[in-house]
């Protein structure tokens, strides 16, 4: 893979052309743009928000986005959406998936499955990709929120209307709400991963609070691209649509990714989760998962997120007298985890990389039986995680489970049992 280079700083405001001289100075929209290229803007908040939240770039581009084709409904083989109708299938219980596999010929438009999704409008969901070819002239907005991707095995390039990233396992890319794209599998010929959606307040870093101020991921560490663009007028493209939780699709006599200059602060980016600076105790007991937030979607009550994305890596595990896996627990959010590689402390089988599982509102969960046994056996020195990466995401909102999951997709029905052999170790008093 060539050598890309990247914009850095996370809520940095960017500038960017891949032609010089085609960035306006002094205005944002002046009356004969440079070279004929049409300004547009593209606003991911309210005009009126705060300075702090305000989010907006002006694309200087060759054919505005009004030059298209009329819209028709497109039915996605697998259709994947942010909501999912409450049917009461979703049962109150600890449920698990090994990873998905695919003998089909898809691309990104038809190799995405929809795992959980609570509200449809300030919400999220959760999904799974397989796919082995590249969407050739085919191209896709989501307007309903912004996507997440975490690739598991194979890497993705992701061309943008702001510019190219290059995401392989262990890092993680962000598509704002509205900016078109399309995603080509490398040499490899083979990617598979989980792909986030979040309708709800666009995804922010956490508040550090008594941490300080560094720590967790840096702002530093976050990458954007570099104008990039296409000019192409020859070949017909198609462009894909995600609206109302609906699939539309429309043709273009252009490639809709021929922005040559920008300047903003609402534009893709992706995250190496390896230089996230991990928190943990020095003294005793199992901190909370809150300390490995790498990126947040608050809700309206501060606090309670819409959806965290939170990661557990390679780390130091020193508590003294302590039990180091995660404890056994209910919680009133709601939990959707994956593993990208390795193994997780607190499920050493059967769950796998490329694997999930769910632990909605008050279900219980933690360490299985095999694992608690081994933990009570332990010496009690400092020992290091090591070629693991698990990640979850947590959202305050149920997680309903879609019907692929249930029926299709490859569910691990006797994950139930692997507490069932805990056994009573209460002493008596004698």
């Amino acid at each position: 893979m060539r050598e890309l280079e990247y914009l850095t700083g996370f809520g940095s405001y960017f500038e960017t052309e891949a032609v010089r001289g085609t960035l306006p100075e002094g205005r944002n929209s002046p009356q004969k743009p440079s070279r004929g290229l049409y300004p547009e803007q593209l606003s991911g908040s309210a005009f009126t928000m705060k300075r702090s939240e305000n989010l907006r770039t002006w694309l200087y581009r060759i054919h505005p986005s009004v030059v298209q084709g009329e819209w028709a409904p497109y039915s996605q083989q697998k259709y994947w959406t942010s909501q999912i109708a409450d049917d009461g299938q979703t049962p109150p219980q600890a449920l698990r998936w090994l990873p998905l596999v695919s003998d089909e010929s898809c691309d990104f438009i038809g190799g995405v499955k929809t795992m959980v999704a609570n509200n449809a409008s300030e919400g999220s969901a959760v999904h799974h990709y397989v796919m082995n070819q590249s969407m050739n002239h085919k191209y896709f907005y989501n307007a309903d929120g912004e996507l997440v991707f975490i690739p598991q095995e194979g890497p993705l390039l992701l061309k943008t209307e702001m510019g190219v990233l290059y995401v392989e396992p262990l890092e993680v890319a962000v598509i704002p709400r509205g900016v078109k794209f399309c995603v080509e599998v490398t040499t490899s010929g083979f990617s598979r991963g989980y792909l986030g959606e979040n309708t709800g307040a666009p995804l922010r870093l956490p508040e550090l609070g008594p941490i300080g101020s560094n720590g967790l991921a840096n702002p530093r560490d976050f990458q954007f691209p570099t104008a990039a663009f296409a000019n192409t007028t020859s070949t017909a493209c198609e462009l894909f649509c995600k609206f109302q939780n609906r699939f539309w699709r429309t043709q273009l006599s252009h490639s809709p990714l021929d922005v040559v200059a920008w300047h903003g602060n609402y534009a893709p980016y992706k995250y190496d989760l390896r230089k996230f600076n991990t928190m943990g105790t020095i003294s005793y007991d199992h901190p909370d998962p809150s300390i490995f937030t790498v990126l947040t979607s608050p809700s309206a009550v501060t606090g309670k997120a819409n959806m965290d994305f939170v990661i557990f890596p390679p780390r130091w595990l020193v508590g003294e007298d302590t039990f180091r896996p995660p404890y056994f627990h209910r919680n009133v959010m709601n939990e959707y985890m994956g593993l990208i590689k390795g193994e997780y402390d607190a499920k050493k089988e059967g769950f796998l990389p490329g694997g999930a599982s769910l632990h909605n509102c008050m279900v219980p969960h933690g360490p299985d039986g095999s694992t608690f046994e081994k933990e009570l056996k332990r010496v009690d020195e400092p020992h290091k995680l090591e070629s693991t990466m698990a990640f979850m995401f947590e959202s305050s909102q149920i997680y309903q489970v879609s019907s692929y999951a249930l029926k299709e997709a490859p569910l691990d029905k006797k994950y139930w049992q692997c507490w069932q052999g805990l056994k009573n170790q209460f002493e008596a008093a004698k």
